[in-house]
């Protein structure tokens, strides 16, 4: 069969493949609010990163994910990919005009971080970042002992 090579791309290969740098089709944005504030609940999985906009009571104005905006498989588990999800729903953001925005984390995945710096890179002022990953208090029953 012969030995398989691995191929590292850079981000700028990753902009150039199909996909990664272009959004397929724009978030779909519901009727625009008349407040400037809102809510970004980023959901950061082992596969995946979500992200929702809210209005103040918690009514979604639109929403993003790394599969929605062309990535594939492992991609959309990177940090890369929760940036660029960020940027999209930065620019639905502004789009509504929404200025300043709270930010409820959720979950263990690799681009949380890079998303909240994503979303300030791109001019929404972040009044508070909250951590709502819900932690078990005493776990599930652990499985009966083994006897062999």
């Amino acid at each position: 069969m012969g030995k398989k090579r691995i191929v590292k791309q850079s981000e700028d290969e990753l902009l150039k493949q199909k996909g990664g740098g272009e959004i397929k089709k724009e978030v779909k944005v519901a009727a625009a609010s008349k407040t400037n504030e809102g809510r970004l609940y980023i959901a950061s999985s082992y596969n995946n990163t979500v992200i929702t906009l809210t209005d103040r009571k918690g009514d979604v104005l639109g929403w993003a994910t790394a599969g929605s905006i062309g990535f594939k498989g492992a991609k959309k588990s990177t940090p890369f990919a929760a940036s660029k999800v960020s940027e999209v729903i930065a620019a639905a953001a502004k789009k509504i005009g929404i200025e300043r925005v709270e930010v409820l984390v959720k979950g263990i995945g690799a681009g949380r971080e890079s998303a909240i710096r994503s979303l300030a890179s791109r001019g929404l002022e972040i009044t508070s970042i909250k951590d709502i990953t819900p932690v078990p208090h005493n776990g599930c029953r652990p499985p009966k002992a083994r006897r062999v």
